[in-house]
Protein backbone atom coordinates (compact mmCIF):
# COMPACT_ATOMS: atom_id res chain seq x y z
CA UNK A 1 0.00 0.00 0.00
CA UNK A 2 1.07 3.47 -0.29
CA UNK A 3 -0.08 6.77 0.68
CA UNK A 4 -0.37 10.37 -0.40
CA UNK A 5 -2.11 13.86 1.44
CA UNK A 6 -4.54 15.92 0.61
CA UNK A 7 -2.48 19.55 0.50
CA UNK A 8 -5.46 21.46 -1.31
CA UNK A 9 -8.92 21.18 -2.93
CA UNK A 10 -9.19 24.29 -4.74
CA UNK A 11 -12.60 23.29 -5.99
CA UNK A 12 -15.48 21.70 -4.24
CA UNK A 13 -17.25 20.29 -6.88
CA UNK A 14 -15.00 18.51 -8.56
CA UNK A 15 -13.93 15.17 -6.01
CA UNK A 16 -10.24 14.67 -5.51
CA UNK A 17 -8.18 11.58 -6.42
CA UNK A 18 -7.52 8.65 -3.98
CA UNK A 19 -5.76 9.22 -1.50
CA UNK A 20 -4.73 5.26 -1.44
CA UNK A 21 -3.14 3.03 -3.58
CA UNK A 22 -3.31 -0.79 -3.47
CA UNK A 23 -1.31 -3.72 -5.43
CA UNK A 24 -0.81 -7.54 -4.68
CA UNK A 25 2.20 -8.62 -3.14
CA UNK A 26 3.88 -12.00 -1.80
CA UNK A 27 5.53 -12.90 1.15
CA UNK A 28 8.48 -15.92 1.66
CA UNK A 29 6.55 -19.09 2.05
CA UNK A 30 5.21 -20.35 5.33
CA UNK A 31 7.59 -23.22 7.25
CA UNK A 32 5.82 -26.36 8.21
CA UNK A 33 6.04 -25.25 11.90
CA UNK A 34 3.64 -22.35 10.44
CA UNK A 35 1.31 -24.71 8.35
CA UNK A 36 -1.65 -23.58 10.56
CA UNK A 37 -1.03 -19.96 10.54
CA UNK A 38 -2.62 -17.18 9.41
CA UNK A 39 -0.39 -14.37 7.91
CA UNK A 40 -2.25 -10.71 7.94
CA UNK A 41 -1.49 -7.56 6.93
CA UNK A 42 -1.03 -4.41 8.83
CA UNK A 43 -4.14 -2.57 9.21
CA UNK A 44 -5.13 0.05 6.34
CA UNK A 45 -5.63 3.51 7.63
CA UNK A 46 -9.19 4.39 9.42
CA UNK A 47 -11.68 5.59 7.47
CA UNK A 48 -13.17 9.26 7.47
CA UNK A 49 -16.26 9.47 9.96
CA UNK A 50 -19.09 9.02 8.22
CA UNK A 51 -20.91 12.12 8.88
CA UNK A 52 -19.33 15.59 8.97
CA UNK A 53 -20.78 16.94 12.11
CA UNK A 54 -22.09 14.80 15.28
CA UNK A 55 -20.78 11.25 16.25
CA UNK A 56 -20.29 8.60 13.60
CA UNK A 57 -18.40 5.10 12.75
CA UNK A 58 -15.42 4.56 11.17
CA UNK A 59 -13.90 1.54 10.22
CA UNK A 60 -10.42 0.02 8.64
CA UNK A 61 -9.30 -3.32 7.16
CA UNK A 62 -6.75 -6.04 6.56
CA UNK A 63 -6.59 -8.43 4.35
CA UNK A 64 -5.16 -12.11 4.86
CA UNK A 65 -1.32 -12.34 3.06
CA UNK A 66 -1.15 -16.15 3.66
CA UNK A 67 -4.31 -18.70 4.18
CA UNK A 68 -2.51 -21.66 6.38
CA UNK A 69 -1.46 -24.50 4.29
CA UNK A 70 -3.39 -27.06 6.35
CA UNK A 71 -6.56 -26.00 4.97
CA UNK A 72 -8.16 -24.85 7.90
CA UNK A 73 -10.24 -21.33 8.53
CA UNK A 74 -8.70 -18.32 9.10
CA UNK A 75 -10.14 -16.59 12.10
CA UNK A 76 -8.50 -13.34 12.52
CA UNK A 77 -10.95 -10.53 11.94
CA UNK A 78 -10.32 -8.16 8.89
CA UNK A 79 -12.55 -5.28 9.83
CA UNK A 80 -12.84 -3.53 12.61
CA UNK A 81 -15.07 -0.18 13.29
CA UNK A 82 -15.27 1.99 16.32
CA UNK A 83 -17.22 5.09 16.67
CA UNK A 84 -15.73 8.78 16.04
CA UNK A 85 -17.02 12.12 16.50
CA UNK A 86 -16.68 15.50 14.18
CA UNK A 87 -17.73 18.57 15.63
CA UNK A 88 -19.88 17.57 18.07
CA UNK A 89 -21.23 20.67 18.73
CA UNK A 90 -22.52 21.43 15.65
CA UNK A 91 -22.32 25.52 14.50
CA UNK A 92 -22.65 27.27 11.17
CA UNK A 93 -19.75 26.08 9.96
CA UNK A 94 -20.86 22.77 9.47
CA UNK A 95 -21.71 21.43 6.33
CA UNK A 96 -25.03 19.42 5.19
CA UNK A 97 -24.72 16.82 3.24
CA UNK A 98 -26.40 14.51 1.04
CA UNK A 99 -26.71 10.71 2.33
CA UNK A 100 -23.89 8.12 0.48
CA UNK A 101 -24.85 7.12 -3.10
CA UNK A 102 -24.55 3.66 -3.79
CA UNK A 103 -21.20 1.87 -4.00
CA UNK A 104 -19.82 2.07 -7.34
CA UNK A 105 -19.09 -1.12 -9.34
CA UNK A 106 -15.24 -2.72 -8.43
CA UNK A 107 -12.81 -1.38 -10.43
CA UNK A 108 -11.62 -4.90 -11.31
CA UNK A 109 -13.93 -7.90 -13.10
CA UNK A 110 -11.55 -10.64 -11.25
CA UNK A 111 -9.17 -9.99 -8.19
CA UNK A 112 -8.84 -6.87 -5.69
CA UNK A 113 -10.26 -3.83 -7.09
CA UNK A 114 -11.41 -0.94 -5.49
CA UNK A 115 -15.30 0.87 -5.30
CA UNK A 116 -16.16 4.25 -4.88
CA UNK A 117 -19.11 6.13 -3.92
CA UNK A 118 -20.18 9.76 -3.61
CA UNK A 119 -22.37 12.69 -1.91
CA UNK A 120 -22.84 16.07 -2.20
CA UNK A 121 -23.04 19.42 -0.46
CA UNK A 122 -26.54 20.00 0.09
CA UNK A 123 -26.04 23.69 1.91
CA UNK A 124 -22.65 25.46 2.39
CA UNK A 125 -21.80 26.52 5.81
CA UNK A 126 -23.97 29.55 6.91
CA UNK A 127 -20.54 31.51 7.97
CA UNK A 128 -19.58 31.36 4.08
CA UNK A 129 -16.62 29.41 5.09
CA UNK A 130 -15.26 26.44 2.88
CA UNK A 131 -17.01 22.66 3.15
CA UNK A 132 -14.36 20.66 4.76
CA UNK A 133 -16.72 17.11 4.35
CA UNK A 134 -15.39 14.93 2.32
CA UNK A 135 -17.66 13.91 -1.03
CA UNK A 136 -15.80 10.72 -1.81
CA UNK A 137 -15.36 7.63 -0.46
CA UNK A 138 -13.40 3.93 -1.48
CA UNK A 139 -12.72 0.81 -0.49
CA UNK A 140 -11.46 -2.57 -1.54
CA UNK A 141 -13.61 -5.11 -3.32
CA UNK A 142 -12.72 -8.26 -3.96
CA UNK A 143 -13.98 -10.38 -7.09
CA UNK A 144 -13.95 -13.75 -8.13
CA UNK A 145 -9.73 -15.50 -8.85
CA UNK A 146 -8.68 -14.23 -12.64
CA UNK A 147 -8.62 -16.95 -14.75
CA UNK A 148 -8.99 -15.30 -18.15
CA UNK A 149 -6.72 -12.99 -19.72
CA UNK A 150 -8.03 -9.37 -18.66
CA UNK A 151 -8.51 -6.88 -21.14
CA UNK A 152 -6.22 -3.99 -21.56
CA UNK A 153 -7.92 -0.52 -21.43
CA UNK A 154 -6.19 3.29 -21.60
CA UNK A 155 -6.32 4.81 -18.64
CA UNK A 156 -9.81 7.69 -18.21
CA UNK A 157 -9.56 10.80 -19.98
CA UNK A 158 -9.94 14.12 -18.24
CA UNK A 159 -13.30 14.45 -16.62
CA UNK A 160 -15.40 16.83 -19.22
CA UNK A 161 -16.91 20.25 -18.29
CA UNK A 162 -19.69 20.65 -16.22
CA UNK A 163 -22.91 20.35 -18.93
CA UNK A 164 -24.32 23.85 -16.92
CA UNK A 165 -22.54 27.02 -16.25
CA UNK A 166 -24.10 27.36 -12.86
CA UNK A 167 -26.20 24.95 -10.49
CA UNK A 168 -26.17 20.93 -10.76
CA UNK A 169 -24.96 19.61 -13.96
CA UNK A 170 -23.33 16.59 -15.21
CA UNK A 171 -20.07 15.27 -16.56
CA UNK A 172 -18.29 12.22 -18.40
CA UNK A 173 -14.97 11.08 -19.11
CA UNK A 174 -14.05 8.27 -21.76
CA UNK A 175 -11.82 5.29 -21.91
CA UNK A 176 -10.73 3.02 -24.85
CA UNK A 177 -10.38 -1.06 -25.44
CA UNK A 178 -6.53 -1.80 -25.95
CA UNK A 179 -6.75 -4.97 -26.27
CA UNK A 180 -8.93 -7.59 -28.78
CA UNK A 181 -12.12 -8.49 -27.19
CA UNK A 182 -11.31 -12.07 -28.01
CA UNK A 183 -8.59 -12.14 -25.66
CA UNK A 184 -10.35 -12.08 -22.57
CA UNK A 185 -13.61 -10.76 -20.87
CA UNK A 186 -14.07 -7.11 -21.95
CA UNK A 187 -17.53 -6.39 -20.00
CA UNK A 188 -15.71 -2.80 -18.91
CA UNK A 189 -17.25 0.69 -19.52
CA UNK A 190 -15.80 2.95 -21.59
CA UNK A 191 -17.45 5.68 -20.39
CA UNK A 192 -18.51 7.31 -17.05
CA UNK A 193 -20.74 9.91 -15.89
CA UNK A 194 -21.37 11.94 -12.90
CA UNK A 195 -22.86 15.16 -11.33
CA UNK A 196 -21.34 18.26 -10.76
CA UNK A 197 -22.01 21.14 -8.80
CA UNK A 198 -21.10 24.45 -9.68
CA UNK A 199 -21.78 27.94 -8.17
CA UNK A 200 -26.06 28.72 -7.21
CA UNK A 201 -27.66 30.07 -10.77
CA UNK A 202 -27.84 33.95 -9.93
CA UNK A 203 -31.71 35.31 -9.40
CA UNK A 204 -32.88 38.54 -10.23
CA UNK A 205 -35.19 40.66 -8.53
CA UNK A 206 -38.83 40.73 -9.41
CA UNK A 207 -40.89 43.79 -9.16
CA UNK A 208 -44.51 43.83 -8.87
CA UNK A 209 -46.21 46.38 -11.41
CA UNK A 210 -46.46 50.19 -10.81
CA UNK A 211 -49.43 51.12 -8.87
CA UNK A 212 -52.01 53.94 -9.98
CA UNK A 213 -50.81 57.15 -9.50
CA UNK A 214 -52.10 58.51 -6.07
CA UNK A 215 -54.26 62.15 -5.92
CA UNK A 216 -52.39 65.46 -6.10
CA UNK A 217 -51.25 66.14 -2.27
CA UNK A 218 -52.25 69.72 -3.14
CA UNK A 219 -55.31 71.11 -3.59
CA UNK A 220 -54.21 74.20 -5.38
CA UNK A 221 -51.18 75.39 -6.54
CA UNK A 222 -47.88 72.82 -7.30
CA UNK A 223 -47.68 69.93 -6.07
CA UNK A 224 -46.86 65.79 -6.50
CA UNK A 225 -48.18 62.44 -6.47
CA UNK A 226 -46.58 59.40 -6.21
CA UNK A 227 -46.84 55.39 -7.18
CA UNK A 228 -45.28 52.81 -5.86
CA UNK A 229 -44.86 48.70 -6.37
CA UNK A 230 -43.75 46.02 -4.44
CA UNK A 231 -40.61 43.46 -3.77
CA UNK A 232 -42.08 40.24 -4.91
CA UNK A 233 -38.95 38.09 -4.62
CA UNK A 234 -35.27 39.88 -3.14
CA UNK A 235 -32.24 39.14 -5.43
CA UNK A 236 -29.64 35.97 -4.52
CA UNK A 237 -26.48 34.57 -5.24
CA UNK A 238 -25.37 38.27 -7.65
CA UNK A 239 -28.79 38.34 -9.25
CA UNK A 240 -29.59 42.15 -10.63
CA UNK A 241 -30.19 44.04 -7.85
CA UNK A 242 -33.87 45.64 -7.20
CA UNK A 243 -34.71 49.27 -9.04
CA UNK A 244 -36.55 51.97 -7.44
CA UNK A 245 -40.20 50.71 -6.03
CA UNK A 246 -41.21 54.42 -5.53
CA UNK A 247 -42.14 57.22 -8.64
CA UNK A 248 -43.28 60.75 -8.03
CA UNK A 249 -44.10 63.42 -10.61
CA UNK A 250 -45.35 66.96 -10.08
CA UNK A 251 -48.84 67.77 -10.44
CA UNK A 252 -50.53 71.04 -10.74
CA UNK A 253 -54.84 71.63 -10.09
CA UNK A 254 -55.18 75.07 -10.17
CA UNK A 255 -53.56 78.58 -9.00
CA UNK A 256 -53.97 79.46 -5.41
CA UNK A 257 -56.56 82.20 -4.81
CA UNK A 258 -55.47 85.16 -3.22
CA UNK A 259 -58.65 87.01 -2.10
CA UNK A 260 -59.01 86.15 1.85
CA UNK A 261 -62.93 85.41 1.51
CA UNK A 262 -62.23 83.27 -1.34
CA UNK A 263 -59.34 81.01 0.63
CA UNK A 264 -61.16 80.91 3.63
CA UNK A 265 -64.34 79.31 1.50
CA UNK A 266 -62.00 76.99 0.16
CA UNK A 267 -60.36 75.92 3.71
CA UNK A 268 -63.86 75.55 5.18
CA UNK A 269 -64.75 73.40 1.32
CA UNK A 270 -61.74 71.21 2.68
CA UNK A 271 -62.48 70.94 6.31
CA UNK A 272 -66.19 69.62 5.49
CA UNK A 273 -64.89 67.57 2.98
CA UNK A 274 -62.68 66.11 5.85
CA UNK A 275 -65.27 65.84 8.18
CA UNK A 276 -67.82 63.91 5.82
CA UNK A 277 -64.60 61.41 5.01
CA UNK A 278 -64.65 61.22 8.52
CA UNK A 279 -68.51 60.33 9.21
CA UNK A 280 -68.32 58.19 6.21
CA UNK A 281 -65.34 56.33 7.52
CA UNK A 282 -67.47 55.88 11.11
CA UNK A 283 -70.51 54.54 9.26
CA UNK A 284 -68.94 52.17 7.30
CA UNK A 285 -69.63 48.74 9.33
CA UNK A 286 -69.00 46.11 7.06
CA UNK A 287 -65.15 45.60 7.01
CA UNK A 288 -64.06 47.42 10.05
CA UNK A 289 -66.99 48.04 12.25
CA UNK A 290 -66.75 50.46 15.27
CA UNK A 291 -63.31 51.39 14.63
CA UNK A 292 -60.61 52.95 12.25
CA UNK A 293 -57.78 50.99 11.29
CA UNK A 294 -54.11 51.73 9.85
CA UNK A 295 -52.87 50.80 6.88
CA UNK A 296 -51.47 47.51 6.43
CA UNK A 297 -47.67 47.21 7.55
CA UNK A 298 -44.92 46.36 4.88
CA UNK A 299 -44.67 42.49 4.64
CA UNK A 300 -41.80 41.19 6.97
CA UNK A 301 -39.08 39.23 5.51
CA UNK A 302 -39.05 35.86 4.47
CA UNK A 303 -38.09 33.49 6.92
CA UNK A 304 -36.53 31.49 4.05
CA UNK A 305 -34.04 31.63 1.23
CA UNK A 306 -35.61 28.97 -0.65
CA UNK A 307 -37.68 25.95 0.06
CA UNK A 308 -41.10 27.90 1.03
CA UNK A 309 -41.07 30.59 3.93
CA UNK A 310 -43.63 33.04 5.67
CA UNK A 311 -44.11 36.48 4.95
CA UNK A 312 -46.78 38.33 7.42
CA UNK A 313 -48.22 41.92 7.61
CA UNK A 314 -49.82 43.92 10.39
CA UNK A 315 -53.44 46.32 10.41
CA UNK A 316 -53.80 48.00 13.75
CA UNK A 317 -56.59 49.92 15.05
CA UNK A 318 -56.41 53.53 14.70
CA UNK A 319 -59.44 54.41 17.01
CA UNK A 320 -62.26 52.73 18.18
CA UNK A 321 -65.35 54.73 17.88
CA UNK A 322 -67.46 55.31 21.05
CA UNK A 323 -70.34 54.15 19.74
CA UNK A 324 -68.24 50.66 19.01
CA UNK A 325 -68.91 47.78 21.14
CA UNK A 326 -68.41 45.19 18.47
CA UNK A 327 -65.69 42.62 19.14
CA UNK A 328 -64.44 42.48 15.49
CA UNK A 329 -62.29 45.70 16.37
CA UNK A 330 -59.49 44.02 16.72
CA UNK A 331 -56.07 44.13 15.55
CA UNK A 332 -55.64 42.02 12.32
CA UNK A 333 -52.82 39.94 10.92
CA UNK A 334 -52.27 37.84 7.49
CA UNK A 335 -49.92 35.47 6.16
CA UNK A 336 -48.17 34.72 3.06
CA UNK A 337 -45.73 32.14 0.85
CA UNK A 338 -42.69 33.06 0.05
CA UNK A 339 -39.66 31.66 -1.58
CA UNK A 340 -41.11 28.71 -2.88
CA UNK A 341 -38.17 28.09 -5.07
CA UNK A 342 -36.45 24.77 -4.36
CA UNK A 343 -32.95 25.29 -2.75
Amino acid sequence: MRQRMLKAQLDLSVPCPDTQDFQPCMGPGCSDEEGSTCTMSEWITWSPCSISCGMGMRSRERYVKQFPEDGSVCTLPTEETEKCTVNEECSPSSCLMTEWGEWDECSATCGMGMKKRHRMVKMSPADGSMCKAETAQAEKCMMPECHTIPCLLSPWSEWSDCSVTCGKGMRTRQRMLKSLAELGDCNEDLEQVEKCMLPECPIDCELTEWSQWSECNKSCGKGHMIRTRLIQMEPQFGGAPCPETVQRKKCRIRKCLRNPSIQKLRWREARESRRSEQLREESEGEQFPGCRMRPWTAWSECTKLCGGGIQERYMTVKKRFKSSQFTSCKDKKEIRACNVHPC
